[in-house]
């Protein structure tokens, strides 16, 4: 059982999948930071400094009432929350992720159709169209 565990994690496949799934983890959490770090404060600002990570709406108050300034007081209070402000966030993070999934997936394609399209050398002709046409040469050469 342990040799064919060994052959199966050897196989290309796998260990391209396990590459795959840690460079994504990396590429996820770079589109995270850059989404909450570069895109959303601007944003923010643009609408009257709204900080969206802290954009939510009371459902039931907690133990200790509201209003609440932060979205991590309002949960550390123990009230109930719709956060769509982080929504709005993780929305954003995946379209990013998305599109750019989108573009990787498109140039591969346009790779693949490029190698398919390449013109490929025309097969030899048939050795009877040889030699038809070595006795049309020499009958011409006769002629």
């Amino acid at each position: 059982m342990l040799k064919e565990f060994k052959e199966f994690i050897q196989r290309g496949n796998v260990l391209d999948m396990a590459i795959g799934i840690v460079i994504g983890a990396a590429f996820g959490a770079v589109v995270k930071s850059f989404v909450q770090n570069i895109l959303m404060p601007p944003i923010g600002l643009l609408l009257g400094g709204t900080d969206f990570q802290n954009l939510f709406i009371v459902l039931k108050e907690g133990a200790t009432p509201g209003p609440y300034p932060t979205l991590k007081a309002a949960m550390e209070a123990g009230a109930t929350v719709l956060a769509w402000g982080a929504w709005v966030n993780e929305l954003v993070n995946f379209i990013i992720i998305a599109f750019a999934i989108f573009l990787v997936v498109k140039a591969v394609n346009n790779m693949r159709r490029k190698e398919e399209e390449a013109p490929s050398e025309p097969p030899p002709p048939p050795e009877e169209v040889v030699l038809l046409r070595e006795i049309r040469d020499a009958l011409k050469k006769q002629g």
